[in-house]
């Protein structure tokens, strides 16, 4: 059987590395506190009480220039999630995505750019609120307690088709700060632009199936950069109505965006199905017990100690018959599936900066540092995943590792297949976390002591044992200045090779084998039924020779 390492090198058609989705927000940040809000109302605005009272006639006004502006331009309104609820039965929610991409395909078929519904949704969101001072109640102009509060309020949802982005939206309220969220692709802008280049492609839902010209593909996506989006942004921000008039906007009241959800995906077109199919089972088959998923913080090359905050964990999903690899770090996740059959679909999922230490607001800065990780986090994962697929090593090697050999004239002991102790050191470091932050003593002992749970214990001088003789036979190397250690290249390969074999054919294949195991139990077992043919054949052929003798 081909293995997935070679089932990616050799039949794979079209590889894409592209940012994904982005979900951005855009702030006034002039609003962020509460003497800029007072300042705002009465010296922007001439209110005389700075007030969210003052705010409500804003946003009465905001919302009345939305179904202005929808009657104007013969904009569908609809509301979202309007349903009576069942009996019994939770209410659910619509699909909102769903419910507009008719329109926008519409729109893209006819090739008009602009706002084709406005959806409206009642959702969560931070607003001002304020309240009179306690014993201001019944003064004429009273002082004001101010605070931030999450209330329900009607969200407005443009969904637009744009010349550069294709299908996007824009979503808001009449609340202040009167933030805006914002939803785009950028593989959408990608196929936009092979279109003004006259590339010609065959599409891929949200990527790329096919592609005259791989190369020019891939430097368009590399393009893609913080000012195309702050040019979708201000460019729409003149056509939509907005709470704030030209005098706010030249006394600074500007908006700046700040990234919310940022995607990274790396794509890999298969020239037939059945090669993306044979490549999920290798890696699915091989992933919860070798990768440990359980325990994994993955690939994204953070280090990781007990004060981190965050869920670290691997899940396997399997919606109909195409599975889907999660694995999560912090707030974000890494995921790979199988897409429309064809194409492997690797994708970083960064829902917050601050888990990498990069900022959030969008500056080339921070939109390089994000895609970086991104792209890093998408490589690691699949260069651990093709290291397990070829494990073994050279006949010479496997000799050094499981014999005693001698490295500058010091001794290590051999590492004897099948030893109960010996296969749990090497399984223990395999897991996916130790790729990027190594482990450390401590690690080594809880792990080896769980995988020998109920046999023996495991000391921190035995793990100190272990680790010098790994190191001695070139399996692990010291950190430096540190004290982790990290499976080598060749370590990770043998540890692979002795956890693989062991589990997947030593061990069953001895309980298959059991002559304690009832006739009827080992019936059922090919290899049992061989295994006794054989002994049977044996016992025979010495029987004749020794009648002969």
């Amino acid at each position: 059987m081909i293995d997935y390492a070679t089932l990616l090198r050799d039949h794979v058609t079209l590889k894409c590395r592209s940012i994904d989705r982005i979900f951005l927000q855009a702030y006034v940040p002039k609003l962020q506190s509460v003497g800029m809000v007072c300042r705002f109302l009465c010296w922007q605005r001439k209110f005389k009480i700075p007030s969210s009272a003052a705010f409500g006639k804003i946003g009465d006004a905001y919302v009345k220039a939305i179904h202005k502006y929808a009657e104007e331009h013969q904009i569908p309104v609809l509301y979202f999630d309007k349903k009576g609820k069942k009996k019994g039965k939770k209410k659910k929610k619509d699909d909102k995505e769903k419910i507009a991409r008719p329109y926008i395909e519409a729109a893209a078929r006819a090739g008009k750019e602009g706002v084709v519904l406005i959806g409206i949704a009642q959702e969560k969101a931070s607003a001002w609120r304020s309240r009179p001072r306690k014993g201001h109640e019944k003064k004429p102009h009273p002082h004001m307690d101010w605070w931030r509060e999450m209330t329900y309020v009607n969200h407005f949802y443009f969904y637009l088709w744009d010349s550069e982005w294709g299908g996007a939206f824009w979503k808001t309220n009449a609340y202040a700060p009167f933030p805006i969220w914002l939803w785009l692709n950028g593989h959408e802008w990608a196929k936009r632009q092979l279109e003004k280049a006259g590339i010609g492609y065959e599409a891929l839902d949200n990527g790329f199936r096919s592609c005259e010209d791989p190369v020019a593909l891939q430097k368009i996506c590399d393009r893609l950069g913080p000012g195309a989006v702050k040019s979708f942004f201000w460019r729409w921000i003149t056509r939509l109505p907005c709470p704030f008039t030209e005098a706010d906007f030249q006394a600074g009241y500007i908006y700046d965006l700040s990234f919310r959800q940022f995607e990274v995906s790396d794509t890999c077109v298969f020239d037939r199905p059945q090669a993306g199919r044979m490549w999920f089972e290798g890696v699915i088959r091989d992933h919860p017990d070798v990768g440990r998923p359980a325990q994994v913080a993955l690939i994204f090359k953070r280090r990781i100690t007990r004060s981190t905050p965050g869920t670290f964990r691997t899940r396997v999903l399997t919606e109909g018959v195409d599975p889907t690899l999660c694995c999560y770090y912090k707030a974000s996740r890494i995921k790979q599936y199988f897409k429309e059959g064809r194409a492997l679909r690797t994708e970083t999922v960064i829902c917050d900066t601050n888990d990498f230490e990069i900022g959030r607001r969008v500056c080339a800065e921070n939109w390089h540092a994000l895609r970086a990780v991104g792209e890093s986090a998408n490589r690691r994962l699949c260069d651990a995943e093709a290291a397990d697929a070829q494990p073994a090593p050279d006949v010479a090697t496997f000799d050094r590792v499981t014999r005693p050999s001698k490295d500058d004239g010091l001794y290590a002991a051999g590492l004897r297949f099948g030893d109960p102790r010996v296969m749990a050191v090497l399984a223990a470091p395999v897991s996916f976390c130790h790729v990027i932050v190594g482990f450390t003593n401590h690690q080594l002992v809880e792990r080896v002591g769980a995988l020998l749970q109920g046999s023996r214990s495991y000391t921190c001088r035995q793990a100190t044992y272990d680790l010098r003789r790994l190191k001695r036979k070139g399996l692990i190397a010291k950190i430096p200045h540190s004290h982790r250690y990290q499976l080598t290249s060749l370590g990770r390969r043998v540890a692979v090779l002795f956890t693989k074999a062991f589990g997947r054919v030593l061990a069953p294949g001895l309980i298959a084998l059991d002559f304690r195991l009832p006739e009827d139990v080992a019936a059922r077992s090919e290899l049992a039924t061989a295994w006794s043919r054989l002994e049977r054949a044996i016992d025979e052929f010495m029987e004749r020779q020794m009648i002969a003798a």
